[in-house]
């Protein structure tokens, strides 16, 4: 994208959008924007939507009535154009099991009909070892690392990712945001399509959510976690004395409250990142612990959030 002008047009604009499969309406009078140059989180339940409306996207399906618009560009009309700027992980990705990752990505280089530079394509995904081996032996988490190369082919204007960090591991949702945050320093648009909060949290700006096939709000990040909070919730079963731990927890930055429940203490505090603190001072402190499990908040409060204000 070398023209700013290229920015005043939304990358994506469902106007009335609505999908009927017989009887089932999938998707209902979706209205939604997606600023050129953002990091959109398309947030709701499975079964609630996104995958039609991201298929819609792409020309997979075709609206029941409303328009939908990509790049400036409607989908009807311009399919072909839309999808070669547009770079797609579609939910559930399965590579083909004879080819190898090289092969995908010279695939999916020919398909757009654009050069690419492979082993730097892998390397970026952190698949460079496994180049020449057929994708039939990866693992879930290195299938998902091959679409998500795949998709970057060609440095598309549009990125759409769904449910991308299924599969991976704390060491790949890492990459995986870095790399988001790289194609959107690029000038890049990325949608970002997932049931986890964290996931939407940690890299977007804006965030759409969408539940029973309609957007129930569209809000800034900033936003969501000012009204569904960002507190954590760490229950912890130390190996030893309860007392102890409890009072190290107390005296520890970012520890909203501490309180005994059977054995267990159950820590709240302010973020995801406070919460790994408190565990690593934990450790530090030779409390060893025996177990200990986080909970953020999850989609349930963010629909309470929003839909207890309308």
């Amino acid at each position: 994208m070398t023209d700013a002008a290229h920015h005043d047009t939304p990358a994506i604009v469902t106007d009335g959008f609505t999908k009927r499969f017989g009887s089932l309406t999938a998707v209902k009078e979706l209205n939604m924007t997606v600023p050129a140059g953002s990091v959109y989180g398309l947030l709701g339940p499975n079964g609630a939507g996104k995958s039609t409306t991201i298929d819609a996207l792409v020309g997979l399906v075709h609206p029941t009535e409303g328009a939908v618009r990509v790049l400036g560009l409607d989908v009807r009309t311009s399919p072909v154009e839309i999808r070669r700027r547009t770079g797609i992980l579609p939910d559930g990705f399965t590579p083909y099991e004879r080819l190898t990752g090289r092969e995908h990505l010279d695939a999916a280089a020919c398909a757009n009909g654009v050069a690419v530079d492979t082993d730097e394509a892998l390397a970026r995904v952190g698949l460079a070892d496994a180049a020449d081996r057929t994708a039939g032996g990866y693992s879930h988490g290195m299938s998902q690392r091959l679409g998500l190369a795949m998709a970057l082919v060609g440095a598309p204007d549009l990125l759409v990712l769904d449910e991308p960090a299924a599969g991976l591991d704390p060491h790949g949702i890492k990459l995986l945001r870095r790399i988001i945050r790289e194609e959107h320093a690029r000038g890049a648009t990325v949608l970002l399509s997932t049931h986890q909060l964290a996931q939407v949290e940690a890299v977007c700006d804006t965030v759409g959510i969408i539940d029973d096939g309609q957007l129930v709000a569209e809000d800034s990040v900033e936003t969501l976690r000012r009204t569904v909070g960002t507190e954590t919730t760490l229950r912890i079963r130390p190996a030893g004395s309860l007392d102890r731990a409890r009072d190290l927890l107390r005296d520890l930055d970012g520890v909203a409250g501490v309180t005994a429940e059977g054995g267990m203490l159950v820590v709240r505090c302010d973020a995801e990142q406070e919460a790994a603190d408190v565990i690593a001072e934990l450790e530090r402190s030779d409390v060893t612990l025996e177990s200990y499990e986080k909970s953020l908040p999850g989609l349930e409060q963010v629909f309470e959030a929003y839909t207890d204000e309308r």
